[in-house]
């Protein structure tokens, strides 16, 4: 009895109306093909295929084999890819997280995880109120911008935000470079911020590590939300501290500029946070795992 690999290939063969269009379809070599083709056809003891210029044109034997075997070996496949399909998830997960990256990064992440059954429940907020509602059980997961201190709390580090110094080009044409060059905190000092906090948390941080001082700019407007940011900043209300993964677009289109070249990037740390001695749940344990996957391919936010 011929073997389901023989059959495999003559059935593609047959299909494709080629050995080099069977051999692309099946990811092997055009000899390699010819080699099976050749077994099958002694082992049957008559030819399969009258090969041209054109192709191979199947006999009337190979008509009636490919009648008798090709659905079989389609549900044979259909059986297969099933078994290797990634099992079914049960129950749900509740995620916390800035909404900013859980809109861009976390949740497009866990798209293919909800196709396989899970349900995941989406907290928005400031990652010390998250932080609070996963210690006392109201959440299960946590992607925190700080590096949690609660003793409830484990944290696995995620992925590095980068942060730039953005502002329209019409602002940015106003900057001295010497003076930029120079003292850059004094240089900018004349252009308004936007800011996602009154405490300016994300901009102080920025003018700490590369001025060594708070900023003295005034502030135009604040918005929690660094999208909303960011598009002030595009439209020319002032200039903003913004991580690279949501400023990049702009950059690109030219909305906005890069005010500030550090010499090395300012960096803040992405947490992955679990509650300690919460119960045993599967589907927590997979997006966890999942994320932290996810992450590495991004590389840097």
């Amino acid at each position: 009895m011929p073997s389901l690999d023989l059959l495999a290939t003559f059935l593609e063969i047959y299909r494709a109306g080629s050995l080099s269009a069977a051999a692309g379809r099946l990811g092997i070599t055009q000899p390699a093909v010819t080699s099976q083709l050749a077994r099958l056809e002694e082992q049957l003891g008559e030819p399969l295929f009258v090969r041209s210029r054109k192709g191979a044109t199947p006999t009337p034997r190979a008509a009636a084999l490919a009648a008798k075997v090709g659905l079989h070996l389609d549900e044979l496949r259909t059986a297969l890819a099933a078994a290797d399909a990634a099992p079914a998830l049960r129950g749900t997960v509740r995620i916390g997280g800035a909404a900013e990256v859980m809109t861009l990064r976390v949740l497009p992440a866990l798209a293919p995880l909800t196709s396989r059954g899970l349900r995941v429940d989406v907290a928005l907020g400031l990652a010390e109120e998250l932080l609070a509602d996963l210690a006392s059980g109201r959440l299960d997961l946590v992607v925190s911008a700080v590096r949690p201190g609660r003793e409830q709390v484990l944290a696995a580090p995620l992925v590095d935000e980068e942060f730039l110094l953005v502002g329209p080009p019409a602002l940015a044409h106003t900057v001295d470079p010497d003076r930029l060059r120079d003292d850059p905190a004094q240089a900018l000092e004349h252009l308004p911020l936007v800011a996602y906090a009154e405490e300016l948390p994300i901009v102080r941080r920025y003018w700490r590590s590369e001025f060594g001082r708070r900023p003295a700019n005034p502030v135009a407007l604040v918005v929690p939300d660094l999208r909303a940011v960011l598009a002030a900043v595009a439209a020319g209300a002032g200039i903003s501290v913004l991580p690279r993964y949501l400023a990049e677009p702009a950059l690109t289109q030219g909305t906005v500029e890069q005010l500030h070249q550090p010499d090395f990037p300012p960096l803040n740390t992405l947490y992955l946070a679990t509650r300690r001695g919460a119960p045993a749940n599967p589907a927590l344990t997979v997006v966890h795992e999942h994320l932290l996957r996810q992450a590495q391919e991004w590389g840097g936010l």
